[in-house]
C-alpha cells in the first residue's frame, strides 16, 4: 500500500482505528484483559468498557501502538514507507516525512521491525538451499595508518552474519559470533533451519560446511576457480548481502550491535514477502499481535 493509497483509506483517526479493530477482532470487541466480549464501546474516545471487569482498554493495548501520541494515520505512513524502502529508510528521513522529531521517528522504525520479527516462524527451507556469510561493521578510513590491521573477509573485526535462503523462495540470516563459525555450530545452525531429507545445500568452499555433507546433499561453490557452474552457485544469498549491506551502508550508516538483529529481520522480511500483495495488512497483523 503506498502513501496516497493511505491517506485516501485512512482519511481519519476513527478510520484508522476501526480498520485496526477489524483486523484484530473480526469488529467484535474483545476485552484484553478478561477476554469478555461483554464490551460496550465508548466512540468519541475510540475505546472501549468491559462489562465483565469493568476496565476501559483500545485496540492498541498490548500492540506496537500502545501508548502512542500520535494519529494512526502517521503510523500507517510510517508502516509504508518503511516497507517500500527496499534498502531501509533511515530514523531521520522518517522524521522528515512525518514531521515528528528523530527519536520518535526511531522509536517508531524499531517498533515496526519488532512486527517484521522472523524468529518464531518455523518452518524449514526446503529445495535447493544456498548458505553463505557476510561481516558488518565499520569500514577502514581511505590511506589510514592502521588499516593494514584491518583485513576483509573471515579475518574481519567485524560482526558475521549466518544468511540461507530458498531458491526462488525465503531468506533466514541470523546475527552471531566469530567464534561460532565452526563446523559444529554451523552444522547445528543448518539442521535449524533448512529440511535436511528434502533439500540441497550449496556453499562455498569454507571449511565450516565440512561437516554437512554427513547429514545431506552438500555442493561446494569454489570461488578461487570459478561463481556458476549450472545451478550450482550462490548468487542469491549473495543479492540479498547486497541489499543488506547498502541497506547499512547507504541508509543507516552504522547500526549498534544491539540492533543489528533487528535490522537483519527487517530485510528478511520484505524479502520473504516481496511478491506478497498485502504486505502492509500482514505487517499490522503482526503488529498487533493476531
Amino acid at each position: 500500500m503506498n502513501l496516497v493509497e493511505i491517506f485516501e483509506r485512512f482519511p481519519t483517526q476513527e478510520s484508522c482505528f476501526e480498520f485496526l479493530e477489524h483486523v484484530r477482532w473480526g469488529g467484535k470487541p474483545k476485552c484484553v484483559y478478561c477476554g469478555s466480549e461483554r464490551a460496550t464501546p465508548v466512540p468519541s474516545e475510540n475505546r472501549h468498557h468491559c462489562n465483565n471487569c469493568y476496565s476501559s482498554f483500545s485496540v492498541t493495548v498490548g500492540t506496537i501502538f500502545h501508548h502512542t501520541h500520535l494519529p494512526l494515520q502517521k503510523w500507517f505512513l510510517a508502516i509504508s514507507l518503511v516497507l517500500n524502502a527496499k534498502k531501509g529508510v533511515s530514523a531521520r528521513q522518517l522524521a522528515r516525512d512525518l514531521k515528528v522529531n528523530k527519536d520518535t521517528a526511531w522509536r517508531i522504525a524499531m517498533k515496526i521491525r519488532d512486527a517484521m520479527d522472523e524468529s518464531e516462524q518455523r518452518n524449514l527451507l526446503t529445495g535447493i538451499v544456498e548458505a553463505d556469510e557476510t561481516y558488518i561493521g565499520g569500514k577502514p578510513r581511505r590511506n589510514h595508518p592502521h588499516d593494514n590491521n584491518h583485513p576483509k573477509g573471515r579475518g574481519t573485526k567485524k560482526t558475521p552474519v549466518v544468511g540461507m535462503v530458498e531458491r526462488g523462495g525465503r531468506v533466514k540470516a541470523k546475527v552471531t559470533k566469530k567464534e561460532d563459525l565452526n563446523m559444529k555450530k554451523l552444522t547445528a545452525l543448518v539442521r535449524r533451519n533448512v529440511d535436511i531429507s528434502n533439500a540441497t545445500l550449496f556453499t562455498d568452499e569454507f571449511g565450516g560446511y565440512l561437516e554437512i555433507q554427513q547429514i545431506m546433499p552438500h555442493r561446494v561453490v569454489k570461488h578461487k576457480a570459478w561463481y556458476v557452474d549450472g545451478i550450482v552457485h550462490t548468487n542469491n544469498i549473495e543479492s540479498f548481502w547486497a541489499l543488506l549491506k547498502r541497506g547499512i551502508v547507504g541508509q543507516y550508516h552504522k547500526v549498534s550491535l544491539k540492533h543489528l538483529g533487528r535490522y537483519v529481520n527487517e530485510f528478511c522480511y520484505k524479502w520473504n514477502y516481496r511478491k506478497s500483495d498485502n504486505i502492509f495488512g500482514l505487517t499490522i497483523q503482526r503488529g498487533l499481535g493476531v
